[in-house]
């Protein structure tokens, strides 16, 4: 494979190709272990990880303080997401391959926030279970690392004005009975968005939590109806799952993909916004 242009998902095989080229550029591999619920993170980070890799904290640091009117996850300012790249080590102009402990998805939102801003990064397919040697145990500190601040291109992240406004494909990334609005464990108000198509990310994935090739993603997101010269936009509860979903489009050749930052937990929190149930957009 090119290591100067990284897929938005590579397998262990790739994986060592990069770290080969090392010595041409940089490689920085960022632990993101993460669970709403704190059962994996920083702990688990430390009980075992890939030799040389520093944890990055999606709550603290790849994440804004939630507020209603920005969601559970807003995106950070640059310059504290930059803040916390140079503590993790990142360089300008490295390559970066993320994983996590789950399905892709923490690992997914950090590699979706790089490759906004330009930087080459990666999600290791399988995570962790995927490593075929030795962990490391214990924290890594990284000499600091001299990457930029870098502004969030709207190119990459849709408002909910622009959600609303109805000219794009919404994709609704969450499970199928938090999408019909059966049930809402963490937001104020049950539903999806109106005119949003259910795609839980959990579907571009097969047994063993690895993604589908791109040939299956296409199909299942042109079954969908998502088009190529389309402008796709993707929410989830708080802009982390979805993240999943804008890669796998990206993988399966779909380069018109924003993500909606805020996700259900800011459209919800508003009450002049409009929402729907059931099973149909």
């Amino acid at each position: 494979m090119n290591a100067a242009a990284l897929a938005p998902i590579i397998d262990l095989a790739d994986l060592h190709e990069v770290l080969e080229t090392a010595g041409v550029r940089p490689v920085h591999l960022l632990d993101v272990r993460w669970a709403l619920d704190g059962s994996t993170g920083r702990h688990a980070y430390l009980e075992g990880h890939l030799p040389g890799a520093v944890y990055i904290d999606l709550d603290t640091e790849l994440a804004a303080p939630a507020r209603p009117e920005a969601g559970r996850h807003p995106l950070p300012d640059p310059e504290d997401f930059a803040a916390s790249l140079r503590r993790a080590g990142v360089q300008d102009g490295s390559a970066v391959v993320a994983y996590d402990d789950t399905n892709g998805s923490p690992a997914g939102r950090l590699v979706w926030m790089l490759r906004a801003l330009g930087h080459d990064a990666a999600v290791l397919d399988g995570g962790l279970s995927a490593w075929d040697g030795p962990l490391e145990t214990g924290e890594i500190q990284a000499a600091p690392g001299d990457v930029p601040a870098r502004a969030w291109p709207a190119e990459q992240i849709a408002t909910a004005d622009e959600v609303a406004a109805g000219e794009a494909l919404i994709i609704d990334a969450r499970a199928p009975e938090r999408y019909r609005g059966e049930t809402e464990p963490i937001d104020p108000r049950a539903g999806h968005i109106p005119g949003a198509v259910n795609l839980p990310f959990t579907g571009n994935l097969s047994e063993g939590a690895r993604f589908l090739g791109a040939d299956e993603l296409r199909e299942r997101f042109e079954a969908a109806g998502v088009r190529l010269d389309q402008e796709a936009i993707v929410y989830c509860g708080s802009g982390v799952t979805a993240t999943h979903d804008v890669l796998a489009l990206q993988r399966a050749g779909f380069t018109k993909v924003r993500l909606f930052p805020g996700s259900w937990s800011q459209w919800s929190a508003d009450p002049t916004l409009p929402i729907a149930t059931g099973p149909n957009p």
